[in-house]
């Protein structure tokens, strides 16, 4: 087998294997249950009693969300303030100048909802200060946000009858301090002993083999990539991300930063079967996002390790595949499983520029963040596949002239249109905004002409790309767009709040209204949600779903990119 190939099965393998048992060890942390790490319980206490906590207050469904999106407007407010102001904090070896409002806004908004969007160079845009406060701060608080509304979600399904959903500080102070940082501490000391910084000094000055004098930036990397990785973040210390060889400097530490990429949402679905004592649901709906994954991963792969058929036109030997945009220390395989990785979470961070692939592997990509239910981020990826679970219910209840049920408890109109209103609000923004760019860019070309460097089919996808991963509050770009100007920085600060809030609440609603519903005990009649004819339904469910909406984007961008080759 190519060693390349064989390096992207072993991590595939390993992400699997690796995520049962950690899903049943965070099944017992959001249950209450003792484990090894009880010992964090005085540092929670602390916590709880410095903030006036109640940490075994039970809240219903409508008090969780207030708690939630109250944290959120508290931190949007912090970070800005920071950001526009970082120029005249500590910590800033380098002088950088603090961020415009506009950028400021778009930045704050991006790591506060988990996307961490940049529309800047990470090296230069920002300060040690505000990577570590801002930056940092929101990569734990936004993934454990994410974590403790589908633990929420996991007790609301859980109850037989009640309106009590857990308590979110609880939940989210447990996620950081049990899960997120032990995690970041055994990542962050395999990289520190592969070579990523962990200082606070300035540039380094370096001469390089032709004897010019070179700048290199570096300073506290090593603390913030663990977190940007396993919190499905993927906000680059530096401003290429883990293609500098500072934020990813040996293959080890690639296939190390890809496993923190999928782990935890892995996990997730597997805490999912622990919780509910419903091993063979969690089997069942993990078997579904592991085949829709390994389906983009093979295609990937194809398509990079092929490489350019215009180049082999030339007569040039491709014997590693389309490299163009990719690091050759890691290879064009370890960019397609990246790649894929990084877009079926919403984690988005690159060793490779996705402005490079093919145009089939840039499609896969996007289709992933449309889809964004294969996996998703920590605890949200799981919440829209729960969206489109509720879907398949009620029209295979429909198909079968039954009431649908799901967990024992009835799945009636309003769940339903709360269900279609978070299915149908992705696409919307994601084309609307695409379309008002694509306008701009036809009849006012002295404004877009700013933001294309590519015309035609890769401009489209280009723009149609930035609009799909602000809505899937993934980060990632085709980074051929010039996308640090008004327009761009408001635009998709807006679908960032939409793509992020939007889903939460109808999902933790949904969640809510059906604990509070009296429980049926199963019967003969009783759908079965966990068997392969099910699986089949909500994958084709979800299929349908993004074919009807993205199609037609897709075909004028992507694929008539491939076509023209």
């Amino acid at each position: 087998m190519n060693t390349e190939i064989l390096g992207s099965v072993l991590q595939v393998v390993a992400m699997v294997v690796l995520a049962y048992p950690l899903g049943r060890y965070m099944a017992k942390v959001y249950k209450g249950e003792r484990t090894w790490s009880d010992f964090m319980a005085p540092i929670e206490k602390w916590i709880y009693k410095l903030c006036g906590i109640n940490p075994q207050e039970e809240m219903n469904w409508k008090k969780f969300l207030v708690a939630l999106l109250t944290i959120n407007v508290f931190w949007f407010f912090w970070g800005m303030i920071l950001l526009v102001c970082q120029g005249c904090l500590p910590l800033n070896p380098d002088g950088n100048a603090g961020q415009t409002p506009d950028l400021a806004f778009n930045t704050c908004i991006s790591f506060m909802v988990n996307c961490n969007l940049q529309h800047y160079s990470g090296e230069s845009g920002l300060t040690y200060f505000t990577q570590l406060f801002v930056i940092m701060l929101f990569q734990f608080i936004t993934a454990a946000t994410g974590m403790a509304a589908l633990a929420g979600i996991f007790k609301a399904m859980a109850t037989r009858s009640g309106k009590q959903i857990g308590n979110f500080w609880n939940l989210l102070v447990k996620s950081c301090t049990r899960i997120l940082l032990p995690l970041s501490l055994i990542v962050g000391f395999i990289l520190i002993l592969n070579g990523t910084p962990m200082g606070f000094d300035g540039k380094m000055e370096l001469t390089t083999l032709e004897g010019a004098r070179q700048s290199v930036s570096q300073g506290p990397a090593a603390a913030i990539v663990p977190i940007k990785q396993l919190g499905t973040n993927g906000g680059g210390y530096f401003g290429v991300n883990s293609a500098h060889p500072l934020e990813n400097p040996t293959f080890l530490t690639n296939m190390v930063e890809c496993w923190s990429i999928l782990i935890l949402p892995m996990a997730m679905v597997f805490a999912l079967g622990f919780y509910l004592k419903r091993k063979k649901l969690a089997y069942t709906i993990f078997g579904v996002m592991l085949f829709a994954y390994l389906l983009g991963v093979v295609g990937a792969h194809y398509y990079e390790m092929n490489g350019n058929p215009r180049i082999d036109e030339m007569g040039i030997a491709q014997n590693r595949g389309a490299m163009e945009g990719k690091e050759i220390r890691l290879g064009s395989a370890a960019t397609a499983l990246w790649s894929q990785t990084t877009t079926v979470t919403s984690n988005g961070s690159v060793n490779g520029m996705h402005d490079s692939v093919m145009p089939l592997t840039g499609m896969m990509t996007m289709l992933n963040m449309m889809i964004n239910s294969w996996f998703g981020g920590v605890g949200v990826g799981f919440m829209n596949y729960y969206t489109f679970i509720i879907i398949a219910v009620f029209i295979s209840g429909l198909m079968v002239g039954r009431t649908p049920e799901f967990l024992g408890k009835k799945v009636e109109a309003r769940e339903m249109k709360i269900a279609m209103i978070v299915a149908l609000a992705h696409p919307f923004i994601i084309l609307v905004g695409t379309g008002i760019a694509s306008y701009l860019a036809v009849h006012q070309p002295e404004l877009a002409g700013a933001w294309l460097n590519n015309p035609s089919f890769h401009g489209l996808s280009e723009m149609l790309y930035e609009y799909t991963s602000a809505a899937a509050n993934n980060g990632s770009g085709f980074e051929g767009l010039g996308d640090n100007t008004y327009f761009w920085n408001f635009t998709t600060g807006l679908v960032l709040i939409l793509g992020r809030y939007l889903p939460i609440v109808g999902q933790v609603a949904i969640a809510g209204l059906l604990a509070s519903k009296k429980f049926i005990p199963e019967s003969a009649g009783t759908l079965k949600t966990d068997t392969g004819t099910f699986a089949v339904m909500t994958f084709a469910v979800i299929l349908i779903v993004a074919a009807l909406s993205f199609f037609p984007a897709l075909t004028l961008g992507p694929i008539a990119e491939y076509l023209s080759l």
